[in-house]
């Protein structure tokens, strides 16, 4: 083990609910700007080129974008659990070898999916049901968008390691400046120069370039045991094993979510084409809740990771039921606020009046449900700072993907109403929140931590 870093590190020190803030909202404002420009993306879409376009974009493309992204960001959940317990113990070559590892096969995973995602588009979509009038511009989007994939695969895996290390402000930065010229470029490709669906995707796709780069240089100019050396970019073998041993349970469970979401995606498709465009825009709306409990989780799994590393075991059973307190006393707030505006929210997104009713109901049946995937999303993250993740990916298999497909190929079917569709998120919520409190309290009554 390496002693050489001996800076004060507040994450093992430091009081913790100050400690979690501090590093959460960084984080939080962080993804803030990076749904920002997603959402200007759908904004501008839908007012300048129509709600065809809009539910092009929003719809069964965004679901196919969600899983590929969330499967790598996952792997990069791995990676970052790694390096934080690594940084917490104070080991530089174990940080070392994890970060030149993660960039490398960051850099592999991106060219794989980017390929077999540009080819395979077409099929993808013809089994979801896209409704045949947004299939052109569904096709182009997501073509664009998977040919720009290395970037978006980069940047998550630079800032995973950045916030591994206890920084959650570089990132911060990069988005900042990725959200200002994603929203330049939209304006110009979109609405000065009208090149549809094709300027929307490759304002994105170029913005996210920059993000990408930003983040490496961020890395490159670190301290010298947290370097990123561009030619010492290899995979280490060990550390490989390690990092996809936390990284694929994690890629998987988010895999499950977005593949259970494309089985819903399906249905929704059957509705028509303003119902796919009053969930892409509620869609929208609630992804705003989700980065804010994303930015929680990642807190969280830091914070554990560090102290694990640092076997300040106790410091991690206080953090997390701090995270668990301040995720649920968030989600509170966050329901009422979207219960309330759900008309003023959805009329950004669409002027169409039978597109807002269907999004209001649709969001206000769900929003009072939030504070109870607290345990998933805060439970999940603590453990995974500690490095299990194969019975926590076992239970979202059940609570989620199964329970939510058997929902809609089953039950669907027998009650064809928006309330039975939309119902099946808060169910899944429920029992999956259920299986995973009674996991943790298991888990800490026969022993979290090694002896």
């Amino acid at each position: 083990m390496n002693t050489d870093t001996k800076n004060f590190n507040p994450i093992l020190e430091g009081p913790i609910a100050k400690q979690i803030l501090l590093f959460f909202f960084p984080i939080v404002f962080g993804t803030f700007f990076q749904q920002l420009y997603n959402t200007v993306d759908t904004i501008i879409v839908g007012h300048f080129l129509g709600k065809n376009a809009l539910a092009s974009v929003g719809g069964s493309a965004a679901q196919i974008i969600t899983l590929v992204i969330g499967f790598f960001t996952g792997l990069s959940a791995g990676s970052g659990v790694i390096i934080a317990q690594a940084y917490g113990a104070l080991d530089k070559r174990r940080m070392q070898q994890g970060i030149h590892t993660a960039y490398a096969y960051s850099l592999i995973g991106s060219v794989l999916f980017g390929a077999v995602g540009f080819v395979l588009t077409p099929a993808i979509l013809s089994c979801m049901r896209a409704p045949a009038e947004l299939m052109t511009d569904s096709i182009l989007y997501l073509r664009i968008y998977f040919a720009g994939i290395v970037f978006v695969f980069i940047f998550n895996i630079g800032s995973g390691i950045l916030r591994a290390l206890g920084d959650s402000k570089k990132p911060l930065y990069a988005l900042i400046i990725c959200c200002f010229m994603n929203i330049f470029l939209d304006f110009l490709l979109v609405v000065v120069f009208p090149m549809g669906v094709a300027g929307a995707a490759l304002a994105t796709m170029l913005s996210q370039a920059v993000s990408a780069v930003l983040i490496t240089v961020f890395l490159m100019l670190g301290a010298p045991d947290q370097r990123l050396v561009l030619r010492n970019i290899r995979c280490h073998l060990h550390s490989l094993q390690a990092q996809l041993y936390v990284g694929v349970p994690d890629g998987l469970q988010s895999v499950m979510y977005a593949f259970a979401n494309l089985v819903i995606q399906a249905a929704v498709n059957s509705y028509g084409s303003q119902t796919v465009a009053a969930w892409a825009a509620e869609a929208k709306i609630e992804a705003f809740f989700w980065m804010i409990s994303g930015a929680y989780c990642v807190a969280t799994t830091t914070f554990v990771g560090q102290n694990y590393g640092a076997r300040k075991y106790d410091r991690i059973v206080k953090g997390t039921r701090v995270c668990l307190l301040l995720h649920q006393a968030t989600s509170v707030i966050i329901s009422v606020l979207f219960f309330i505006f759900a008309r003023q929210l959805l009329g950004i997104f669409s002027s169409d009046p039978e597109v807002i009713r269907i999004g209001i109901f649709v969001l206000r049946t769900v929003t009072p449900f939030y504070a109870l995937f607290s345990f998933v999303e805060i439970l999940a993250s603590s453990l995974r700072g500690m490095g299990d993740v194969v019975i926590p990916m076992l239970l979202t298999l059940f609570g989620v993907c199964i329970l939510r497909i058997v929902w809609t190929l089953f039950v669907l079917p027998i009650y064809p109403q928006m309330l039975t569709l939309t119902a099946n998120y808060p169910i899944t919520w429920i029992t999956t929140s259920i299986l995973f409190i009674i996991y943790y309290f298991w888990r800490k009554k026969h022993g979290l931590f090694p002896a």
